[in-house]
């Protein structure tokens, strides 16, 4: 589950055995200290706030840790012999696990393009090879690095006319019949269903 709050996005990753949740929690840069300094008790009161009673009681298992968010891209994800995948090409917020997403397409891609190389008997790590996974995969990255960046900005906030036109156009888009399609597109791109995939994200060999 994942929500947006005026900080930023908040998630809540469930974690095998079904009793542990993995907490992924947005604040501005200015007010990270003063979370990773409040006691285990403070802490855990915050937390509460923030998760609900949906859950029932919290209690924190594990360490803190923080890491400065940013948006980054890489100029060229290829050198000589070089192919660049996942977040040493591109990183994006932590937004309904796009990051993962878009690098298990990078890794699918750079395998296809690798083995169809060798198959017909080219150097795996030619130029023309490597160009070919670096056009197949940019339109993607950049496309999902605008779109996770536009709605971090568009939902973490509390500008009071944006959450009024925020909430007509989710209504607009859940409601109105003409809207569903695009809807129903933004959620098949989420899902990494959409666009050129490669054969393993397609669930076919190489």
């Amino acid at each position: 589950m994942e929500q947006f709050l005026p900080a930023g996005p908040f998630a809540m990753l469930p974690l095998a055995g079904g009793h542990h949740t993995s907490i992924v929690w947005t604040e501005p840069s200015d007010r990270v200290d003063f979370y990773m300094n409040l006691s285990e008790e403070r802490f855990t009161e915050e937390l509460q706030l923030r998760v609900g009673d949906w859950l029932g009681d919290v209690t924190p298992v594990a360490g803190r840790w923080s890491w400065p968010l940013g948006l980054a891209h890489a100029e060229r994800y290829i050198d000589t012999r070089l192919a660049l995948v996942s977040e040493s090409a591109h990183g994006m917020h932590p937004i309904a696990g796009q990051g993962l997403n878009v690098g298990i397409r990078d890794l699918a891609a750079l395998a296809e393009v690798v083995v169809d190389a060798i198959r017909v008997g080219l150097d795996p790590g030619a130029p023309d090879v490597l160009e070919r996974y670096q056009r197949w995969r940019r339109t993607d990255t950049v496309t999902l690095l605008a779109t996770t960046d536009a709605l971090v900005r568009l939902f973490s906030n509390d500008i009071k006319p944006l959450c009024h036109a925020r909430r007509l156009g989710m209504a607009a888009l859940n409601n109105l019949a003409p809207l569903k399609p695009a809807k129903q597109f933004f959620m098949r791109h989420a899902m990494g269903i959409v666009g050129d995939l490669p054969r393993l994200v397609r669930g076919e060999a190489l």
